[in-house]
């Protein structure tokens, strides 16, 4: 993430204004730069980090109290249904059992503070002041991924749909091949049924549109290109297996990779592998909760597995509850930090957003274990 300031006169004696020893003239300088860059650490973070891509905000009013209705998202017929939300910042996303009523959502505050000398600002050191907001963007974007993908993964770990975990486990161990994203697509369907247990009149509609897998996956993927592919889901290798069709051989040649398998889209997360920070959580929590995954080979979460997360972005079954300040209607806001005095010659400034996460529909999200 890069957040850098324009060498302009105008920020330049911004900058130096903010540094200056006169407390009414810096006091009134650092408000004025806070007003300026709150706006543009909330773009930075917007367009930063890979839970983004799942979730959709719901912004409120602060202090208000963000509810969702339920029946919006399910049939009347559901009865009771679970959804997964955290109450606190980085703590244990839990299931909650609701009924087609109003459901309130836990919030909370997400901050970072920042802090320098002010001589850096009298000699209108840019670079200095731009590391200091790029670190507290980066603060608070960790704490959003963190937090955002531990309901993604509880919501996946827990969550059962027509007697059908939401997890199969790959044909070959450690392996992922074609036969595998299709099984899961199958998966996906047959997790998507309407209230009647049947097809749902919108069933072309749902389905799977994206897959977040590891970079070793990604090496195995680049590798139909020159290595003969499962066409099954047998457990011997090397038994059945093909090349790919030329075209698509030449295809993942010429791209340096695969954008996308089926239709599917494919993105790469560091976090995700065995032993990465998401396949370590996801472990803890499988554990937890004792899950059995099904599939073509039966089997129990293994701690040395690794978890591939498919997802359906055409629903909006992943909800963050967003605050919008009073104060200029932003999402992020950013104060000058009032906790120095002037024989520190310091000065920082505080940034928070107030969020929640909520898994409200789990038949949205699907994994395959390898």
């Amino acid at each position: 993430m890069k957040l850098k300031l324009k060498n302009t006169p105008e920020q330049v004696e911004l900058i130096k204004a903010m540094g200056s020893r006169d407390n009414i003239v810096a006091a009134e300088a650092s408000q004025a730069f806070a007003a300026f860059i709150g706006p543009v650490v909330r773009q930075v973070l917007s367009q930063a980090g890979s839970s983004g891509l799942i979730f959709s905000d719901l912004e409120f009013d602060e202090d208000d109290s963000p509810s969702l209705p339920l029946d919006l998202w399910y049939d009347e017929n559901e009865g009771t249904i679970t959804v997964w939300s955290q109450s606190v910042g980085g703590g244990l996303p839990t299931s909650e059992i609701s009924g087609m009523n109003e459901l309130k959502v836990a919030t909370y505050r997400l901050d970072s503070a920042v802090s320098w000398l002010k001589r850096y600002s009298r000699r209108a050191r840019l670079d200095i002041v731009s590391k200091g907001l790029e670190r507290m963007s980066q603060e608070v974007l960790l704490k959003q991924e963190r937090n955002a993908w531990a309901v993604i993964l509880k919501a996946l770990a827990d969550a059962t749909t027509n007697s059908l975990s939401h997890v199969m486990k790959s044909g070959v161990d450690n392996k992922f091949f074609p036969a595998d994203l299709s099984g899961l697509m199958t998966l996906i369907k047959r997790i998507n049924t309407s209230f009647a247990s049947g097809t749902p009149a919108d069933w072309d509609s749902r389905g799977l549109t994206d897959m977040f897998v590891s970079p070793e996956v990604m090496e195995q993927i680049r590798g139909f290109a020159f290595e003969p592919v499962s066409q099954t889901h047998s457990t011997s290798t090397g038994v059945n297996d093909l090349g790919l069709p030329e075209g698509v051989r030449d295809n993942i040649w010429r791209a340096a990779g695969m954008t996308e398998m089926y239709g599917v889209v494919l993105h790469e997360l560091l976090e995700l592998g065995a032993g990465k920070k998401y396949n370590t959580l996801f472990n803890s929590m499988v554990t937890a909760s004792s899950v059995t995954i099904p599939g073509h080979n039966s089997n129990v979460w293994q701690s040395s597995d690794e978890i591939l997360v498919g997802v359906d972005l055409s629903r909006d079954a992943f909800v963050r509850p967003l605050a919008r300040h009073a104060d200029g209607g932003g999402t992020f806001s950013v104060f000058p930090d009032d906790q120095f005095v002037a024989r520190s010659d310091k000065q920082g400034f505080y940034g928070f957003l107030e969020e929640g996460r909520v898994c409200i529909d789990a038949r949205a999200i699907v994994g395959i274990s390898i």
